[in-house]
């Protein structure tokens, strides 16, 4: 069984603007950057299709297969009161603690890792259960990083060394045996 996890392309938003849940386009590289990912994965109709339902996965999960699956719980982490703010504008004391603890603390009105961490592997693992043979997941770094950090036995407050770029491919195979491979 192969699974690959695809993070979108570039959005549409400016520089040091917080973002996580907020539904942004994406931007005008779009079309290189989708033909790149695209050439990385060998695909067809019988190829299971899974998106966040942000409009920057929405569009890439398309050009897989027109008839995907959207899933919630694949979205980024909900920044809540944080969502569109620059990252500066963001005051200190609701910064700091969450900097310290970026794991555990909820940021004001949005969520925590932890539970991202949560209903994105609720995810993952429903994948495995019901699997192809094949399997393409458009999501967002956060989720990546996620379920990358439980199939490494990586703590999740060191998963951000796990660097996903725009447009990165990762490539899960999972054999009869249940031994994980992963190309990142």
């Amino acid at each position: 069984m192969e699974i690959y996890l695809v993070r979108h392309t570039t959005p549409r938003v400016e520089k040091g603007i917080c973002y996580g849940q907020s539904d942004l386009d994406i931007s005008d590289s779009f079309e290189l950057e989708s033909k790149e990912i695209l050439e990385k994965i060998n695909f067809d109709s019988e190829t299971k299709v899974y998106s966040s339902p942000s409009k920057r996965c929405t569009k890439l999960a398309a050009l897989f297969n027109p008839i995907f699956k959207e899933d919630k719980r694949i979205l980024e982490i909900n920044f809540g009161d944080w969502e569109l703010k620059k990252w500066d504008d963001i005051p200190s004391e609701e910064m700091t603690p969450w900097m310290t603890d970026f794991v555990n603390v909820k940021v004001p009105n949005g969520e925590s890792y932890v539970e991202l961490n949560k209903r994105s592997n609720e995810f993952y693992n429903e994948v495995i259960r019901n699997a192809a043979s094949k399997n393409i997941i458009v999501c967002h770094s956060g989720v990546i990083r996620s379920i990358l950090a439980k199939l490494t036995e990586t703590a999740l407050k060191d998963s951000f060394d796990i660097k996903i770029v725009y447009g990165q491919v990762s490539k899960i195979t999972i054999n009869k045996t249940t031994e994980v491979h992963i190309s990142i």
